[in-house]
């Protein structure tokens, strides 16, 4: 299977299956869709002749440059990796991350809140040290012979209960030299209660910390607002500046929602990158379709075109030596992730679990508080294994949908969650969020076939 595509003045062919892309001219572009669509090999040398105003023979030997790209396993491969989407539920899996959810409660109240202002839907709730204590010890218990384990801290406002918080990360470096691991935290906040205590303690201890910022003034005010209805902004952004600096510009990133008020989300980005802070994501909004700030079908193609300027002004900061990095643009064109990972996904419900104050277990944060989502607790473990199992076998392959889709090895199927609330399946697919998925593949593809082209022209 191959994919092509015209974006920024770049012809680009990827061939799915070996992930090569290819750069080509305009000829060659031609030529390769003629053999895709199934042209015969005579009746391409002549209507690519006539179509690019040259000789037969030209295209003959274009022709045969492709034959040795093929044989080379560099395009038009087949799928090797079908085969290798296995029966999940023979296979040994080990939970490797946590999300504890330390506060059912927020001192905000985002009206696009997925998590209904941090309540998910139920009572408000800190966890207590005991609960947290047994859920570390729980992902220690079912961590197999992994030695890396990855923690995070979230909510609603995992600040609201901070001194848990330490606790629970003085109990966890407390054990993992005797139990052979090794801990990696994430914190996840809004900001309104950064202050140096967090500062000193979250570059400590702290692998990552996500920055809840929408953007411009005006857009992040909407929306995200204190319980006294006053805009968080310029409470947070001070805040968030000070943390960044004094981590040295790393081990952070800005997380953003857009929603129908701010389709041109680029300004956003823009926005926070010209505050200094170059480590960005930008998520779709996720919330019911009768929403007023739900994304519309009116607003996909406007979306689409946002990422394709996005794109083009981070190539344009890059040569100027002023660049920042995209969450969905990080691709590595030379590696990228394993088959596995391709093929398995994220590692909801399996390797990847969230705990609510109470201690139960989900498959992710996006099903906390659906009870026909429980796994367990972390005190008798996960006893809906039908439920487990039934994530085992969520992968790029088990979704009849994914089956002609040219990306699905770069988003092995997609998320669980958004396919269920969108089809009432785990197994269904998100057509928006695929349509959006796709077009951030192909501009983070051209982007780094672009800088791989320009560096090859300065060598």
């Amino acid at each position: 299977m191959i994919h092509t595509y015209q974006l920024n003045g770049c012809n680009i062919v990827l061939d799915v299956y070996s992930g090569s892309v290819h750069l080509v001219d305009e000829i060659a572009y031609d030529v390769i869709n003629r053999i895709d669509a199934g042209e015969d090999r005579e009746q391409i040398v002549t209507a690519a002749a006539a179509a690019h105003g040259v000789e037969p023979a030209e295209i003959r030997e274009l022709l045969a440059d492709i034959d040795e790209l093929t044989a080379a396993g560099k395009l038009f491969t087949e799928d090797v990796y079908a085969d290798k989407a296995f029966d999940y539920k023979n296979r040994s899996t080990v939970v490797k991350a946590l999300c504890l959810h330390v506060a059912h409660t927020c001192n905000l109240t985002c009206n696009y809140c997925f998590a209904a202002q941090g309540k998910f839907h139920g009572d408000r709730a800190l966890m207590s040290f005991e609960v947290g204590k047994r859920a570390l010890d729980f992902l220690v218990e079912n961590s197999g012979n992994r030695v890396n384990l990855e923690v995070d801290f979230f909510g609603g406002e995992p600040l609201m209960n901070w001194d848990v918080v330490k606790q629970l990360v003085a109990y966890a470096r407390s054990i993992e030299k005797d139990a052979g691991k090794n801990f990696r935290f994430t914190l996840t906040t809004n900001g309104v209660l950064i202050d140096d205590d967090v500062i000193e303690f979250a570059n400590k201890e702290m692998h990552n910390v996500v920055l809840s910022l929408d953007g411009r003034p005006q857009v992040h005010d909407k929306l995200r607002r204190t319980v006294n209805n006053k805009g968080s902004y310029d409470i947070i952004v001070p805040k968030f500046q000070k943390l960044v600096e004094s981590r040295g510009g790393k081990g952070y990133y800005m997380r953003g929602t857009f929603t129908h008020d701010n389709v041109d989300f680029t300004n956003d980005v823009f926005h926070m990158a010209d505050l200094g802070f170059d480590q960005l994501s930008m998520e779709p909004v996720v919330c019911a379709p009768d929403e007023p700030w739900a994304l519309t079908a009116e607003d996909l193609p406007k979306v689409k075109e946002q990422y394709e300027i996005l794109a083009k002004e981070m190539l344009r900061r890059n040569r100027e030596g002023k660049g920042f990095t995209f969450y969905h643009y990080m691709i590595d064109l030379t590696g990228g992730p394993c088959i596995y990972k391709r093929i398995s996904g994220c590692g909801s419900g399996t390797e990847y679990m969230a705990v609510t104050p109470w201690g139960d277990l989900y498959p992710c944060h996006q099903f906390v508080g659906d009870e026909k989502y429980k796994l367990g607790n972390v005190f008798d473990g996960v006893t809906n294994t039908e439920l487990r199992d039934e994530f085992k076998l969520c992968n790029a392959y088990a979704r009849p949908d994914c089956k002609d889709c040219w990306a699905r090895l770069y988003c092995s199927g997609g998320c669980a969650a958004n396919a269920y609330h969108a089809t009432g399946s785990i197994r269904g697919i998100y057509e928006y969020g695929c349509e959006l998925f796709r077009k951030r593949m192909e501009c983070a593809i051209m982007i780094k076939a672009v800088e791989a082209m320009e560096k090859a022209n300065k060598e």
